[in-house]
């Protein structure tokens, strides 16, 4: 056995109530003086709140956050940071917030705070991207790893249910696609194994409540706490398994379609998912039967589905806006980054088949 493995200079901090108990000592630890904190308008409330201990170390704030990071969201943040002499950042809020942090970092080298309120995992990984003239472009730089990490299972409480679900399968799908980049090797496939099952646990957990518009994961069961636990610690195991192996197929089509027609982020990866697994697992047995037994299934395109099935994941990307005329836009998207490594040879047939399977779910 053979291999590489480089570990990130990661701090986390792990555990409910954490971002109220210790987030004021870790800007302390930081020594910023001047900080930007990054968070969309829809979470004021709960910014006022964490950032009531260390207000007066607060220069700017910034809402502007949007998907895939536009490269206006980008220069009026970058803007501001310069312009209000910033000297670290806290973001507050999903992976477009993380995102955002992560795009101002790139250019001004400040470090990070993150506070993830969803289960997007980017959080634990150097990987930066910013859309442009409807193409994102991703890149790699470990001066957007955040220096430390808070994460909160109570930040998740309210996040509505069909929100959980589509971030929590974002974040098995950094551990699946983990399975098998040219990156990957066996310490992180034992980390996406982790995950997965931490992942699959959590969503369980969510399974039985009314996904009506606006029921949150705080409405679920009698064991929410745990679910989100599992939910979060899951996403934290994602983050860290995508931070060392990568991306691939899977990430490359999603990156497309929601850089070229704005799709919701997590929503997409949700659906693309079992398709590029499908795909994939005929090529790599050995880590399908991991993630299959992390599953609790017998097979793990099965099991997947059987999951998504039970938690009420959204099926087809139609369902999430596509139409037609863009169904053939994006193969030809996906298509034009040929070739692209992946355990099994994927043409331009291939990519047609996987997106058209994912349009109609």
């Amino acid at each position: 056995m053979e291999f590489r493995y480089a570990s990130l200079p990661h701090r986390v901090i792990f555990g409910a109530g954490s971002s109220r108990t210790s987030l004021a000592a870790e800007v302390e630890a930081l020594g910023a003086e001047r900080l930007m904190v990054i968070a969309s308008d829809r979470d004021t409330a709960l910014v006022d709140e964490l950032l009531a201990p260390w207000r007066d170390r607060v220069a700017v704030r910034f809402t502007g956050v949007r998907p895939h990071v536009p490269d206006s969201v980008a220069a009026e943040a970058r803007r501001m940071a310069v312009d209000h002499r910033v000297d670290g950042l806290v973001s507050i809020g999903g992976g477009s917030t993380t995102g955002t942090a992560k795009i101002v970092a790139l250019t001004t080298e400040l470090p990070i705070i993150a506070v993830p309120t969803t289960y997007a995992g980017s959080e634990m990984t150097p990987m930066w991207g910013m859309t442009t003239a409807a193409r994102k472009e991703t890149g790699v730089d470990r001066r957007v790893l955040p220096a430390t990490v808070v994460y909160d299972s109570d930040l998740v409480a309210t996040l509505p249910v069909d929100l959980a679900v589509a971030s929590g399968l974002n974040a098995m799908a950094h551990c699946v696609e983990a399975y098998w980049t040219e990156a990957s090797n066996p310490i992180v496939r034992l980390i996406a194994t982790e995950g997965v099952q931490a992942l699959a646990e959590g969503l369980r957990g969510l399974a039985g409540t009314e996904r009506a518009s606006g029921a949150s994961a705080a409405d679920a069961g009698t064991d929410t706490a745990a679910a989100r636990e599992r939910l979060l610690y899951g996403s934290f195991l994602a983050g860290m398994a995508f931070a060392t192996a990568g991306s691939g197929l899977h990430h490359k089509i999603c990156h497309a379609l929601g850089g070229a027609f704005d799709l919701p982020h997590a929503q997409t990866h949700a659906v693309v998912l079992p398709h590029v697994l499908a795909f994939n697992a005929v090529a790599a047995p050995e880590s399908a039967a991991m993630m299959a037994r992390a599953l609790g299934a017998d097979d793990a395109v099965a099991g997947l589905r059987d999951l998504a099935s039970a938690i009420g994941a959204p099926r087809g990307l139609a369902e999430l806006g596509l139409t037609r005329e863009q169904l053939t836009e994006a193969i030809d998207l996906v298509a034009g980054r040929l070739p692209i490594a992946n355990p099994r040879p994927v043409d331009r047939a291939d990519v047609e088949a996987i997106l058209t399977g994912a349009f109609s779910g």
